[in-house]
């Protein structure tokens, strides 16, 4: 009796443990923080530049498994380089200076393997980006300066992070690696992609749980 006893609780026990795993599976999710992203153009006489800026997330979730999610992102950046002849807009070589900005806006699958404490998840999401661009140009033959074009572009960002819970609706992001492609034309080169990497932190609030 006493052995069957013992079988039964822990049977309840072991049954119990899938819905104490589901306890911070929320219906809503809100995330905000941090954005870095390390951009990448595909002219050679352009270095690769790092933009700094926010980013917000909104999701959908449908069980602990997997959500739908729409990410806004933007980004500003202030850089300098030197060029050398031949270089295109600037046969003689020159300083550029130039400061832009960049918006992306995504939605996507957001996959997760939900538990108490802690939430691995990966994402792949498809969107849009939109930049634009100012720049002054110190040549042997003086400074000329002016807006670039504004430019919008096919986005994709593909990876993923984790998330700590430390409250049931309050958890910290200490870091989200997505691989983020942008096409943004350009008359230089013979390809539109550009691959770069992007770092998100930042908190998330969570709604609805059960």
């Amino acid at each position: 009796m006493k052995r069957n006893m013992t079988l039964l609780i822990g049977a309840i026990l072991f049954a119990g443990l899938p819905l104490a795993a589901q306890e911070n599976t929320p219906k809503v999710q809100l995330e905000l923080g941090y954005s870095y992203a390390r951009f990448s153009p595909s002219v050679p006489q352009s270095p690769s530049r790092s933009l700094n800026g926010g980013s917000g997330a909104f999701t959908y979730v449908f069980n602990r498994w997997w959500g739908i999610k729409a990410d806004l992102a933007g980004y500003g950046s202030q850089t300098a380089f030197t060029t050398f002849p031949p270089s295109p807009g600037l046969p003689n070589g020159g300083t550029v200076r130039t400061s832009g900005n960049l918006f992306t806006y995504m939605f996507g699958p957001e996959i997760t393997y939900r538990t108490k404490r802690f939430t691995p998840f990966a994402e792949v999401l498809l969107g849009g980006a939109h930049s634009s661009v100012f720049a002054n140009l110190f040549t042997a033959s003086g400074m000329t300066g002016g807006n670039g074009p504004s430019q919008n572009s096919f986005a994709l960002a593909t990876g993923g992070g984790f998330d700590i819970y430390v409250t049931k609706s309050i958890a910290i992001r200490p870091a989200q690696l997505d691989y983020l492609m942008t096409r943004f034309t350009n008359p230089f080169t013979g390809t539109n992609n550009q691959n770069n990497f992007r770092y998100q932190a930042g908190i998330v609030f969570t709604f609805g749980g059960r």
